[in-house]
């Protein structure tokens, strides 16, 4: 009865963006009954589909307002924003459990539900939000061109295409031996995307896009873990489409603002090809903690795609070009202590908290964590910026301490350079738990023709995240 239950979510090839209500109740009674703990055991089952037929089709270009908002609202389910309760995953903890991630070698082929099951010791109700299957490239005798020459699912590949990465989408899928698995015991979970009135933060639907403004605290498309609890799909359901709607660019979760969401894989590819070809202009409000002079900023970051994101004031070899301009800055007064609680902004030790900086920043390049980095290696972090402002509270009191600083010491060797480079990431923080003040205020593309603004940043609110805003 539970394997039937846990089977017919997967519908719509994988991808089903409804549930039954009774599923959830059905959860929660053999966890119960099983006395296990459901956050501590929490396998996420990542989909994918190829069906991307659209409802709402007649739908052209738009700007919502709140007579919309209202009628779509009615149009759906009844919830508490409007719209059918998301009941696909297990309850969201409050707090994510430490990460876990278990690697396994298919020995024996056969279903992969099964397979994990067995290995994990886990029952198939556990095997519930995300898990990645990977063709192994580590074990020589998995990999070995004469034993893939030998794998029915590769025939027609070349090596070098069997071995390469891909993403479960169904339970019933069958893993030949030599499979290698990286399933995620405990995924890295949204709460906040229960909070939302994901109605209220739509900004735009046309026919080949969505505009979205992004609530901090959530992830625009997914993580590696965890293609559930994301923007696009809850998004997707405040809209009433059947599937979700696709990803053409990345801001951090702790980043709020314009997104720009597709409708079509087309049209993901022709924005793409705009973001590339630098037709897309994107401007980002930051609340920083000093001020900063108007004018182009230059940097060049580490190409290591790994946190902390380091940048250099001085051009180095193989480092990435990163550029913004700083449009304006004015004095605002520092964030009201109850909207920060709200919003879960962390204190992170600055030494002066009478007043903050809004400065309006147009982008140049688009960097992953670009804006929070370099404003940090200018001594003026984001307001709530755990990770990158205990290194600039850090640099205020040892100037020296950036290797990659103004203040830069000379090296007798690398090895001393390279120690020096591990202490300046350890006095990085963590990532924020929610909001920092950073905001995508701006997006347009196509010489203007397209032009989407975001609402008031968080830091100008009076209202709490328990209000769904």
């Amino acid at each position: 009865m539970s394997s039937v239950s846990f089977s017919s979510i997967f519908t719509n090839n994988g991808r089903s963006l409804g549930a039954p209500v009774s599923l959830l109740r059905t959860l929660a009674s053999t966890h119960a009954s099983c006395h296990r703990n459901i956050y501590k055991s929490n396998v996420v089952l990542s989909f994918s589909s190829s069906n991307r037929n659209f409802v709402c089709e007649s739908w052209k270009r738009h700007v919502f307002t709140h007579t919309d908002t209202a009628a779509i609202a009615a149009a759906t389910t009844p919830s508490s924003y409007g719209y059918p309760e998301y009941h696909r995953l297990l309850p969201c903890p409050s707090q994510n459990c430490p990460p876990r991630v278990e690697h396994l070698v298919v020995s024996e082929g056969g279903p992969v539900l099964e397979y994990i099951c067995r290995e994990l010791n886990l029952p198939p109700l556990d095997i519930y939000t995300s898990f990645h299957s990977l063709k192994m490239r580590v074990f020589k005798e998995v990999t070995d061109p004469s034993v893939l020459s030998k794998r029915s699912s590769i025939k027609g590949k070349t090596v070098r295409e069997a071995q390469k990465t891909f993403r479960i989408t169904h339970v019933d899928q069958i893993v030949e031996a030599g499979t290698y698995l990286r399933v995620h015991v405990h995924p890295k979970r949204f709460p906040r995307c229960y909070d939302i009135d994901w109605n209220s933060r739509i900004i735009a639907v046309t026919e080949s896009h969505v505009v979205l403004d992004k609530p901090a605290g959530t992830s625009v498309g997914g993580t590696t873990d965890n293609i559930e609890e994301s923007c696009a799909t809850f998004a997707s359901r405040a809209l009433g489409l059947t599937t979700p709607l696709r990803t053409t660019h990345q801001i951090d979760n702790c980043t709020e603002g314009c997104v720009v969401l597709a409708r079509t894989q087309e049209y993901c590819s022709i924005f793409h090809r705009k973001i590339r070809e630098k037709k897309v202009k994107k401007l980002y409000l930051a609340l920083t903690t000093a001020p900063l002079p108007v004018g182009i900023m230059t940097h060049y970051m580490r190409p290591i795609n790994i946190a902390p994101r380091l940048v250099s004031e001085d051009f180095i070899t193989g480092w990435y070009l990163c550029q913004l301009e700083v449009m304006e800055c004015k004095k605002v007064p520092w964030p009201d202590a109850t909207v920060g609680k709200a919003y879960s902004i962390e204190d992170c030790g600055w030494p002066s908290r009478d007043y903050a900086y809004e400065c309006k920043i147009k982008l140049l390049t688009g960097r992953t964590h670009q804006v929070r980095a370099q404003l940090a290696a200018c001594g003026a972090p984001i307001v709530g910026d755990s990770m990158y402002m205990p290194a600039a509270i850090a640099q205020l009191s040892s100037p020296g301490l950036n290797p990659f600083g103004k203040c830069q010491k000379e090296y007798a060797s690398d090895d001393d350079k390279e120690m020096a480079v591990i202490e300046w990431i350890s006095q990085h923080g963590m990532e924020p738990s929610v909001a920092i003040g950073l905001q995508a205020c701006h997006i347009s593309w196509d010489d203007g023709e397209c032009c989407y603004e975001a609402r008031s940043p968080w830091w100008r609110c009076k209202c709490n995240v328990g209000s769904g805003v």
